[in-house]
């Protein structure tokens, strides 16, 4: 019953609750039905023709995350028991951590503990902490801006541990030939009459934010979550863009671009995100430990993806 509550918080109607766990909608609205007639406390209430949770929902809402962690806890300690021989771990992480983070993680797990099967689902922040909150992934990895309200203490009363794995520096993708090429770092405002190519909503809205605080409003002409396009558009002289290292990471080297960081250093933060309580679960536990080790704050540093400054006409 729970299960239901919780997932209706995460949805917003029973219907889309009733989906998102695989039940039919009447078995969704008995349930909940019979959780109102065992607490005597009436756990939604109509707004038209929608519901939403009472306080008393809500309140439910933030427990059912917590005994969902605390069954999966449970179910590690189980798992240890039997020395780690199984084990599942669903994953969900944003796209850039697809292609660099991702596939280092599950070739170590598969070397280390070969025991422990991973499945993985690629998915932005917002839609990952959903799929955790909602028991449809174990862990997210995901990423906020400075200024995000990403509060890991709001986070854990609400269910869910958040932890910080390391920063990610925001690079400027300038054409080869430009003319702050062959800076080592550059002002964002000197950018400002340069037309931009935008990538996610996020990455977009930070963006604005940052160039907002240089002075300028950004002439977004284009706009792609491909990595791999931007830099193709950048290298053709179509604009200027600005990508984070990881991303940069997961498309390769692009010899017609320039990338450079910004005077501010500017950065994201990644982040993972669990249920509270499922730390417990050896597999789960396992995976926290090698992410840290192979992305987190104590990892090898990766070098951003600086292309050297283009010689000085007629120089060397």
């Amino acid at each position: 019953m729970l299960r239901v509550v919780g997932a209706l918080a995460d949805c917003g109607s029973i219907t889309a609750a009733a989906a998102a766990l695989g039940y039919s909608q009447p078995a969704v609205s008995q349930q909940l039905r019979r959780l109102e007639q065992r607490i005597g406390m009436a756990v939604i209430e109509r707004i038209g023709r929608g519901v939403r949770l009472t306080e008393t929902g809500r309140l439910l809402a933030r427990h059912a995350a917590i005994v969902s962690g605390a069954l999966d806890a449970a179910a590690g300690e189980l798992s240890e028991l039997r020395g780690l021989r199984a084990g599942r771990v669903r994953l969900a992480a944003f796209p850039s951590a697809s292609a660099t983070i991702v596939p280092r993680l599950l070739a170590d797990l598969q070397r280390r503990h070969p025991g422990v099967s991973v499945t993985y689902l690629e998915a932005e922040p917002p839609e990952a902490v959903a799929l955790v909150r909602q028991n449809q992934a174990d862990l997210a990895i995901t990423f906020s801006y400075p200024g995000d309200r990403v509060d890991p203490h709001r986070d854990s009363a609400e269910g869910l541990v958040v932890t910080r794995l390391r920063r990610d520096e925001m690079m400027l993708v300038l054409p080869a030939g430009h003319a702050l090429a062959k800076n080592s770092a550059v002002d964002l405002g000197d950018l400002a009459e340069e037309n931009w190519i935008g990538g996610c909503p996020r990455c977009r809205g930070h963006l604005l934010e940052l160039c907002g605080h240089n002075g300028f409003t950004p002439r977004i002409s284009y706009e792609t979550d491909n990595a791999a396009a931007v830099l193709g558009l950048v290298a053709a002289g179509i604009g200027v863009a600005m990508l984070p290292a990881l991303a940069l990471d997961s498309v390769g080297a692009q010899p017609l671009v320039a990338i450079r960081p910004t005077r501010g250093r500017d950065h994201r933060t990644l982040h993972t995100v669990t249920v509270t309580g499922s730390a417990g679960v050896a597999a789960i536990a396992v995976t926290l430990r090698r992410l840290a080790a192979l992305a987190g704050p104590d990892a090898p540093p990766a070098a951003p993806p600086v292309s050297p400054p283009a010689p000085s006409p007629g120089g060397n």
